[in-house]
């Protein structure tokens, strides 16, 4: 998986109803690309270069993973969609709406679709001064010059701040009213990439398992009954260390944080595979943890298909995983929603992505973010 960067992006119009030319295009790279960071103010500005009417610009940036020249030939999608119509001569002319990516963090590129940073944007008053509202600190890679700096020299385009409001659509989401969410499902539904997904779009904290160190894991796979408690207990401690020690570092009052897994894991993995009598003293232990744990105020339970956890956890490549069965992951399923039966007081959302692909999709990812926040 590519790493995630941070892109600032401008966007302007000079024709027809421009204000609106602007939402449309944010809601679209909002639907197709990614949630949007940070908006800045609209701006008038006359056209530079060519004689036509005045535009209404804007600088936003995003989170993505994706490539920058897919990204680009994303937005040159959603020109043409709003009615861009682009000339083969490079001729400047007044346009509906014209979107460019101006940077990627540090990233240098040249390629026939896409140049970061943007050639012109040191010399672009009406992009510069955008940019400097939504990140003032960020330096060009190239040149080594602040924005401050880069717009100290830049041309004497007027530029006016205007007292046109753009909405985000990420303001719509309402996935902060919660404080702690717990992402679960059952070995391969994808908690740990849904969980990256939020963090990175929310800016929120993140809490991930650490279990691939655990050397119980692939003996527990081959010999189930020798190694089930031994496994158990110390994924117990594990979990109960990492998150004792993990939210006491956390500003509980101002950020989200997005786990991958809720410590009830244990309690429902123990049951599924210890003895009567080892489950009676495990549950507990457990409980006597519990107590002093912090507890998410959402439970977000991951339903897929077997078939298709199969496949996820094949594809991850875990040797020792290519022992667990349809089964096991069977009883995995009811052990959780049993779980949901027996634990009213719990706030736990159930989304059954047995259709979706929301690694790949971003429309199905934006599907479950909205149910996660209704």
């Amino acid at each position: 998986m590519n790493q995630y960067r941070k892109i600032h992006i401008s966007i302007g119009s000079n024709l027809g109803d421009k204000l609106k030319n602007i939402e449309k295009a944010i809601e679209l790279i909002h639907l197709r690309i990614a949630i949007i960071q940070s908006i800045s103010s609209i701006y008038k500005t006359e056209a530079v270069g060519f004689k036509g009417d005045d535009f209404l610009n804007v600088c936003i940036s995003i989170f993505s993973n994706d490539l920058p020249t897919d990204i680009m030939q994303t937005l040159l999608d959603i020109e043409s969609d709003l009615g861009r119509l682009r000339n083969n001569k490079n001729k400047i002319e007044s346009r509906t709406i014209d979107i460019d990516i101006l940077l990627v963090e540090d990233l240098i590129l040249d390629t026939a679709l896409l140049q970061v940073p943007h050639p012109k944007m040191h010399e672009r008053k009406f992009v510069l001064t955008p940019l400097l509202e939504i990140d003032p600190k960020i330096n060009h890679p190239i040149r080594k010059e602040s924005i401050s700096d880069m717009l100290r020299s830049s041309n004497n385009s007027k530029v006016k701040k205007t007292k046109h409001q753009i909405s985000n659509p990420k303001d719509k989401i309402k996935i902060n009213q919660y404080k702690y969410i717990a992402i679960e499902g059952n070995i391969g539904a994808g908690k740990t990439s849904l969980a990256k997904k939020i963090a990175i779009d929310f800016n929120s904290k993140l809490i991930l398992e650490r279990f691939a160190d655990n050397p119980f894991l692939p003996k527990f796979y081959k010999d189930p009954e020798r190694y089930a408690f031994t496994l158990e207990m110390s994924f117990l401690s594990e979990r109960y260390q990492q998150i004792s020690e993990d939210l006491s570092q956390l500003n509980m009052f101002n950020e989200l944080i997005v786990s991958d897994y809720d410590i009830h894991k244990s309690l429902i993995f123990s049951k599924v595979n210890l003895n009567q009598d080892e489950f009676s003293l495990y549950r507990k232990l457990f409980y006597d943890m519990y107590k002093q744990t912090l507890k998410p105020d959402l439970f977000v339970f991951l339903n897929q298909e077997i078939p298709r956890l199969q496949k996820n956890i094949n594809s991850r490549g875990r040797d020792y995983e290519n022992e667990i069965t349809d089964e096991y992951l069977l009883k995995i399923n009811s052990g959780y929603f049993e779980f949901f039966k027996s634990r009213p007081d719990i706030n736990f959302k159930i989304i059954d992505i047995s259709a979706l692909d929301f690694v790949e999709n971003r429309l199905d990812y934006l599907s479950i973010i909205d149910s996660i926040s209704t």
